[in-house]
């Protein structure tokens, strides 16, 4: 199965987000791209199962892309494979005073998943190294110490702990759209009435950033992409084929933690007993997570 390695920031390189294609296939056809997305979301549905009752370790998916990138999009498709007991997205915005005056990660460290949980972020700590540099909010050195910030955070969060005897597994994906995409989302958007909620000013007047977003971007990549937290750059201006690549990483990553369910609370005698006694009269064929 193709697990598109390629899309993975390795460890310790540079990377130009610029000269990555954002239309890239790999040979798929939406067909089979769509196809495969549906076996993908129903792998993750019965491997979250696990990982929640499992309850030794908790996901972090962060979403981060420029303006109409689809993480929109990625949440409601991830969503499809996710028990919303033992998940959720979380939409980071404009941080509030209290959260500037708090520190960057500190609205970010409330949000990180418990045992058994898998938690989506759209956009992220992020932010505040691509944002705040691109704006000036921040001095330079500011927005430069932050990575090492972000890794320290990260690394910490992978660690085991009492209540996460495996820690926390760590997922990110740059959604990553042409500048002539972009335009072409903002137009459906004006020209669709139910979509036209979604603009703002800032749609428009950010797009003469777009250089020094994806100069910022390169750069959070490159320098933030460890092995227990890599980056993964998403082709997306093929919706289809965004949607095949994270279900797909999603899956495979989650199948190869090799998850063991637990063994049975109560006592099998005494429950063979009790339905010999009182008999189904329906038999299921649902087996759970295998």
């Amino acid at each position: 199965m193709n697990t598109f390695e390629k899309c993975a920031v390795k460890p310790g390189t540079t990377i130009d987000l610029s000269k990555i294609s954002t239309n890239e296939t790999f040979g798929w056809t939406k067909a089979k791209a769509k196809a495969q997305t549906l076996e993908n979301i129903a792998r993750i549905e019965a491997l979250q199962e696990m990982l929640y009752v499992e309850g030794k370790r908790g996901l972090n998916i962060v979403l981060q892309a420029t303006d109409t990138g689809g993480k929109d999009g990625a949440v409601k498709t991830l969503s499809h494979g996710m028990n919303m007991s033992s998940s959720r997205a979380v939409s980071f915005k404009v941080p509030t005073q209290e959260e500037k005056d708090n520190g960057f990660l500190w609205r970010i460290e409330k949000q990180v998943p418990k045992a058994g949980e898998v938690v989506i972020f759209n956009r992220s700590q992020y932010e505040d190294v691509v944002v705040a540099r691109v704006h000036d909010l921040v001095p330079e050195a500011t927005w430069r110490g932050r990575y090492k910030q972000i890794n320290d955070f990260e690394a910490e969060m992978a660690k085991p702990k009492p209540a996460l005897p495996e820690g926390t597994h760590i997922l990110k994906f740059f959604l990553h759209i042409s500048k002539e995409e972009q335009n072409n989302r903002l137009y459906e958007r004006f020209n669709t009435k139910a979509k036209q909620w979604k603009l703002s000013n800032a749609d428009f007047s950010e797009r003469a950033f777009w250089d020094e977003y994806i100069k910022a971007y390169s750069d959070a990549l490159s320098k933030c992409s460890t092995e227990k937290a890599p980056w993964f750059v998403i082709p997306a201006d093929n919706k289809w084929m965004r949607d095949l690549i994270i279900t797909q990483i999603v899956a495979d990553h989650l199948e190869g933690l090799n998850m063991k369910l637990p063994g049975p609370s109560v006592d099998m005698a005494k429950a063979e007993k009790y339905f010999k006694e009182n008999p189904p009269t329906r038999i299921s064929t649902h087996k759970g997570p295998v």
